[in-house]
């Protein structure tokens, strides 16, 4: 059970603060929380996701620069709750930040009244929220003003909250039925100083933006679903069918929606490789990026970009590229954007780097931070095999795509 949560800003700044039961908790654990942030900020090391206060068990979760903050004093799963919040918030608002939580201070506030009933979960699905609560616009923000009524909350509980299926509308109705399936992968991948890949592997989302009429069943079924791990279901998939023959039967939320989320571990190589190279002598050092394709995955690769922090040591650099763009930022980041890789060179970036005085040799190597993109291609290898829809009285259109960005893509020098 929580008790509190609390949402804190990227400087420990308490922007809201919602108290779910009888017993009040003081606000002074956030400085308590902020000062244990800072401490081990300074010692290189990350805070874990649940913390033994003197007079609490605290939940914490960032999200975008946000802080979600739950205290508790009962055993409970550690991110039963938070977790749950951060992403009804992030996607009922269409993001997270400083800025989005103070202009919707109240719409948030109502959120977490629904979501949460005496400190245990009740309505997470975010399209019956948008029914009980109108999300944010221009032409309510006007009509508060107006009126003076700042309250979004409709005054009518939404059908479905009495239904068998709570996630979706009571009996919607399209001009016309479709349903869209995307698949959404990010690689992880770790490259040690010797090019020898140490780490790989995909973490994958099913979305599913769904519009048909009345109350349709979906059976969605995969080709390969052997290679899939840590799956996570959206409430409205029966577990049954998944367990026995490894296929997701559902009655879809009207709208779009996470169907599923898996991880693919323990993959043999990446579509791109980043080969980084750092002498120094006298003080005085040379670095030598190349970028180029590795294994192609049949559609065009776009959007790489080279990241990565100049050590401290470093006064001064002077770099170009031969392809792309390269600039350096205030705090000593180098970006390096790529784009495409041509046909007719291998992008390099190169230049010289002035050391501290007193300094001959490098002590402190960066590390490469990676990004790209692959429109419609998993990278997993993941196959959706066959969607069929049952209690429709015309045939639908479906769509599927699929997309593979980078993640934590980490090269070592």
């Amino acid at each position: 059970m929580l008790q509190c949560i609390f949402l804190l800003s990227d400087s420990g700044e308490v922007m809201l603060e919602k108290q779910l039961t009888g017993h009040r908790v003081d606000r002074s654990i956030c400085d308590w929380f902020w000062e244990q942030t800072v401490s081990q900020a300074d010692s290189s090391s990350q805070l874990p996701p649940v913390i033994a206060s003197p007079t609490h068990y605290i939940f914490q979760i960032g999200r975008e620069g946000i802080t979600f903050l739950a205290c508790t004093q009962v055993e409970m799963p550690p991110l039963m709750g938070i977790e749950i919040v951060a992403d009804v918030l992030s996607d009922y608002l269409g993001g997270l930040n400083e800025d989005v939580i103070k202009d919707n201070f109240v719409i948030v506030f109502e959120l977490l009244d629904e979501m949460i009933d005496n400190g245990f979960p009740l309505t997470t699905e975010p399209n019956i929220l948008r029914e009980m609560i109108a999300p944010p616009n221009i032409v309510s923000k006007m009509l508060g003003v107006v009126t003076g009524n700042s309250s979004n909350v409709s005054n009518t509980l939404p059908g479905a909250t009495a239904s068998c299926v709570p996630w979706r509308s009571t009996d919607p109705k399209h001009a016309s039925n479709e349903v869209y399936v995307d698949l959404l992968e990010e690689m992880d991948a770790v490259v040690n100083r010797d090019g020898i890949l140490v780490k790989c592997e995909i973490y994958g989302e099913v979305e599913v933006n769904s519009h048909l009429s009345g109350l349709p069943d979906l059976t969605l079924s995969f080709a390969n679903h052997s290679i899939l791990n840590d799956v996570r279901f959206h409430p409205c998939v029966r577990f049954r069918p998944w367990e026995s023959n490894n296929i997701l039967s559902f009655v879809p939320p009207d709208g779009q929606f996470k169907l599923m989320s898996y991880r693919v571990k323990k993959l043999k190589s990446t579509p791109i490789y980043v080969k980084p190279q750092l002498t120094s002598d006298a003080g005085t050092g040379r670095l030598s990026v190349l970028v180029g394709i590795r294994n192609d995955p049949g559609k065009t690769i776009d959007s790489i970009t080279v990241q990565f922090q100049l050590p401290p040591c470093i006064l001064s650099a002077n770099l170009s590229s031969n392809h792309g763009t390269v600039s350096i930022l205030a705090n000593k980041i180098c970006s390096w954007s790529v784009g495409r890789i041509p046909k007719d060179k291998a992008p390099s970036l190169s230049g010289t780097l002035t050391l501290e005085t007193g300094m001959d040799r490098f002590h402190v190597f960066p590390t490469f931070q990676v990004g790209f993109r692959i429109m419609g291609v998993a990278l997993s290898g993941l196959q959706i095999d066959k969607l069929d829809i049952k209690n429709l009285p015309s045939r639908p259109y479906k769509g599927f795509r699929a997309l593979t960005q980078a993640g934590q893509y980490e090269v070592r020098s």
